[in-house]
């Protein structure tokens, strides 16, 4: 194979050279190519091999969405140690949205609308139900992601049925894919530390499945810059691309910083470098996964542009209104309007396309 100037790679860390073999070769990367990655110091190397890959699947093109992230509610049976967003009844930060509330918050310039909240304590299954319903009769052009698997096994437990009725009857009122929350960090340890009472990852795969089988594309996520070791964090990933292979169905991967806020589980948020080798090596390892996220909210501007050069090919969107992370004080704006999105792609040396929900093109900025 012949290199470009850009993909030929002076490596200071020699560990590296062997997974660069791989890629070039075609050959997948298994466990200890990903801890390698994430140990090594040679971020250099490590952002050119990612982009690498990146490119062979997607050009030059970063990805963007119009959209708008409702939370209809922080109420919450769950108590997860990392959660700042969630609320009991009582509580001064508590709230719930009404139907109004939530459709004066959209419009038919956007794409897509993205809902995720608590596990309210006496909304019934048709409440939620409803909020989709409501949602598409008046905006019918907007895709609906909505609902990750922890809520859609909370609407499967409230109303005794199956998750196949779960998403049959969401798909009857409106509901197009899923977010890929609630994943966390496959790892029983951190799971009985930090989120015990909130399912594990055999349900959050087995909703996933589920959904891939009848049609619903999703995404998935990972928690990191916790309690959680490198091991865990390549093994979430493995897990991830294994599950990939067996019902193919996952548009993207998205590494979420934790924003520490007042869990007590880190003293201060992941450093840079550390979020540019977990996206590096979510793009090495899942070759079985279209696209990486670089999910400005959570990593910030700055950061989130920079990664668009180690493996990320998508920024999520302009989200208009992001509660969840910015309960637990993340730093990074309340929301990007497109130019600002088409800014940080072309500072990427990148070429911005605007996309909807599932990855339809709808306009390139060349």
């Amino acid at each position: 194979m012949t290199l470009t100037a850009q993909e030929e790679i002076i490596f200071q860390d020699e560990a590296l050279i062997p997974i660069w073999e791989r890629v070039l070769s075609g050959r997948r990367l298994g466990r200890e190519d990903g801890l390698a990655v994430l140990n090594s110091w040679d971020l250099t190397a490590i952002g050119k091999m990612a982009d690498h890959v990146k490119r062979k699947k997607s050009g030059d093109r970063v990805y963007f969405v119009m959209n708008r992230q409702i939370n209809p509610t922080n109420l919450c049976v769950l108590d997860c140690t990392f959660c700042d967003f969630a609320a009991k009844p009582g509580d001064d930060h508590a709230y719930e949205m009404s139907m109004d509330e939530i459709l004066e918050k959209l419009g038919d310039e956007l794409s897509e609308v993205h809902i995720v909240g608590g596990l309210h304590p006496t909304w019934k299954f048709e409440d939620y139900l409803n909020i989709v319903k409501r949602i598409r009769e008046a905006f019918p052009s907007i895709q609906i992601k909505a609902w990750t698997a922890v809520e859609i096994d909370w609407f499967a437990r409230i109303a005794r049925i199956s998750i196949e009725e779960v998403l049959e009857r969401l798909r009857e009122v409106g509901l197009q894919s899923l977010p890929g929350g609630g994943a966390e960090v496959f790892s029983e340890r951190v799971h009985e530390a930090t989120f015990k009472h909130k399912m594990g990852a055999e349900r959050w795969f087995e909703v996933h499945r589920i959904a891939h089988e009848m049609g619903f594309p999703s995404n998935a996520t990972l928690l990191y810059g916790h309690i959680e070791t490198y091991e865990e964090r390549v093994d979430h990933m493995l897990r991830l691309r294994d599950a990939q292979d067996e019902t193919p169905g996952f548009m993207s991967f998205i590494p979420l910083a934790l924003q520490p806020g007042n869990t007590g589980l880190a003293e201060r948020q992941a450093s840079a470098i550390e979020d540019l080798r977990t996206v590096a090596c979510g793009r090495l390892l899942l070759d079985n996964f279209d696209h990486i996220k670089s999910y400005w909210v959570m990593l910030g501007e700055e950061t989130a542009s920079v990664a668009l050069n180690f493996g990320a090919s998508d920024l999520d969107g302009t989200i208009g209104e992001e509660k969840i992370a910015h309960y637990a004080q993340a730093k990074s704006a309340i929301g990007l309007a497109r130019d600002k999105l088409v800014e940080m792609i072309r500072e990427a040396g990148k070429v911005p396309a605007e996309r909807d929900a599932l990855y339809n093109v709808l306009r390139v900025y060349d």
